[in-house]
């Protein structure tokens, strides 16, 4: 087996609002990514998917834990030359295509940010055909460079996320619910997109996201989150036909099914953390793939 292109170990990141008051977002969660994967991180609202993602690629400083990516420690203080390499091989896309879009800048400038501060290309000719095969790649014109933000749609300000990502050609990208504020036919549009750009590029992605359906159709493994812990991890298939922790029990019983008749007879699964009786810390192991962290 490949080496793994992310590791995260006993990831903690916790937020002190006052003296006396400390919210811990994330608990103690360790999972691996290999270079190729998709990774599925699902969970309710709140259960620190987003924080999980901006610790790793340091938009926060983790409070313990350790991060290798791409073979190097990226947690603690970086050095120059580590911050490099991380700002060049791990992008992200975030949830929301407008806000996380500056909208004084041309779309061309905004793409070719990082081109222009890792200095990746020789002249402004180059530059100009980087970005323009960029947005072709992710569906759009070369001519929209010259347009602002306001002046697309959802799906097309996201696609524009999208090839900001990819114009620095990463290792890992963290899609941070990327196609949550997108229509139904949108999303399915993008998320097709980032499997064909993944097939070319063969680049890593960890992808967060609230819809389970959609989390099942392009990721290769699962982990499930709650309140900062990682209750359970494993292979897509094998966290949906074999659900061994109650909460995810519960996450899976409220997808909606497309048959009425299989809807009709649908049971809600309804999960209380205090009334689970299980060993606080203990881990059970299914299969090589699957872990059940019961808590």
């Amino acid at each position: 087996m490949a080496e793994p292109l992310l590791q995260v170990k006993y990831l903690r990141q916790h937020f002190k609002i006052s003296r006396s008051f400390t919210v811990k977002a994330v608990n103690g969660v360790s999972f691996d990514i290999y270079p190729g994967e998709t990774y599925g991180l699902v969970g309710e609202s709140g259960s620190g998917k987003t924080t999980i993602g901006r610790s790793i690629i340091r938009l926060y400083d983790p409070t313990s834990g350790i991060i290798f990516f791409n073979g190097q420690k990226i947690s603690g203080k970086l050095d120059n030359e580590t911050n490099k390499m991380l700002r060049q091989n791990m992008q992200m896309i975030f949830q929301d295509p407008m806000s996380s879009l500056n909208p004084r800048k041309k779309i061309g400038d905004i793409i070719g940010e990082g081109l222009d501060i890792h200095k990746l290309y020789s002249s402004q000719k180059e530059r100009n055909e980087i970005i323009g095969e960029i947005l072709k790649k992710v569906g759009l014109s070369p001519a929209h460079a010259e347009r602002y933000p306001q002046q697309f749609s959802g799906g097309q300000r996201q696609r524009v996320g999208i090839a900001r990502a990819l114009v620095m050609n990463p290792k890992l990208i963290i899609a941070d619910e990327c196609i949550s504020a997108l229509d139904v036919s949108i999303q399915a549009q993008v998320v097709n997109l980032m499997k064909d750009i993944q097939a070319e590029t063969k680049c890593a992605y960890l992808f967060i996201a609230h819809d389970l359906s959609m989390v099942k159709y392009i990721s290769d493994r699962i982990g499930v989150l709650h309140k900062g812990y990682l209750v359970e991890t494993g292979l897509t298939r094998e966290i949906f036909s074999n659900p061994a922790h109650p909460y995810t029990q519960s996450l899976l019983s409220a997808v909606p099914q497309p048959n009425p008749l299989v809807e009709k007879q649908r049971q809600l699964i309804h999960y209380d953390a205090a009334k689970a009786n299980y060993e606080n810390g203990t881990m059970q192991r299914l299969s090589d793939t699957h872990f059940v962290q019961w808590h």
